[in-house]
């Protein structure tokens, strides 16, 4: 439903070699700069949970991204729904859903985009969702060295609106980016680590580092990236995961 969305709304997608802008596809695949369609089906299984004794939790989520222009300008939209299967609090069902648009820029030596990123408080249980509405800039790059990737992301929030009785949403996310190619269309780096500051809490809340390995094939020509990817966070104050393992697979529309 939400690519539909997407590709009902967006103007015409990039196309051949601007795609993946001279890149491999396998590169390009974890290349969040790349004007590349893709659907996103992730499994994301939590072990356990720092503060919580023996407790576990699931969620699968759906990601949509769709390259697309205003006038000479390249956008790249993205929206993340997190579903909720399984969490401490017993409560199972749709998460909050996070919209991005970023608008990229060749370089030389890579891309760097900028972009508004929002969260829409969309849960369908109130244990589920932050009941915020949060909106705020994002900026990053990616630099390429041949079969290395490397780059940094930052994501910032903060609400405007939802209901009072709630914790206000006030973070900044940095989500550092490193792959590199290997032969017949393996690949490996960091996992979607994503470090969590807290303004409200004046403290860091997610401090996690992971490893991803990732392949990709072809399905009838359709390419399609797994992946497999182990995740710590070390980060241990609160009630945060301790440890996650995801299975990724990612369908790419190189148009």
């Amino acid at each position: 439903m939400l690519c539909a969305v997407l590709l009902a709304a967006a103007p015409p997608v990039f196309s051949g070699q601007d795609a993946t802008g001279g890149q491999s596809l396998e590169q390009a695949a974890s290349d969040p700069t790349a004007s590349l369609m893709s659907l996103q089906l992730q499994e994301i299984y939590t072990g356990n949970y720092h503060n919580l004794d023996d407790e576990s939790g699931n969620t699968v989520q759906l990601r949509a991204a769709l390259p697309f222009s205003t006038g000479s300008l390249k956008h790249i939209a993205r929206a993340t729904l997190p579903m909720v299967t399984d969490s401490p609090s017993g409560a199972d069902g749709i998460s909050d859903l996070v919209l991005f648009d970023l608008v990229v820029f060749d370089q030389p030596w890579g891309r760097w985009g900028v972009g508004p990123v929002a969260l829409l408080p969309t849960a369908s249980d109130d244990r589920l969702g932050a009941e915020k509405w949060a909106a705020g800039p994002a900026i990053g790059f990616t630099a390429r060295s041949g079969k290395l990737l490397w780059g940094l992301f930052d994501q910032n929030l903060f609400s405007f609106a939802g209901e009072g009785d709630r914790d206000d949403v006030n973070v900044s996310i940095l989500q550092p980016i490193l792959n590199y190619s290997l032969p017949d269309k393996w690949s490996i780096g960091t996992s979607e680590m994503n470090f969590t500051y807290d303004y409200e809490k004046e403290e860091w809340v997610a401090l996690p580092l992971g490893v991803k390995l990732a392949k990709l094939v072809k399905f009838g020509g359709l390419p399609v990236q797994f992946s497999g990817a182990y995740e710590y966070n070390f980060d241990d104050d609160d009630v945060e995961p301790e440890w996650t393992f995801n299975f990724t697979a990612k369908f790419l529309f190189p148009i």
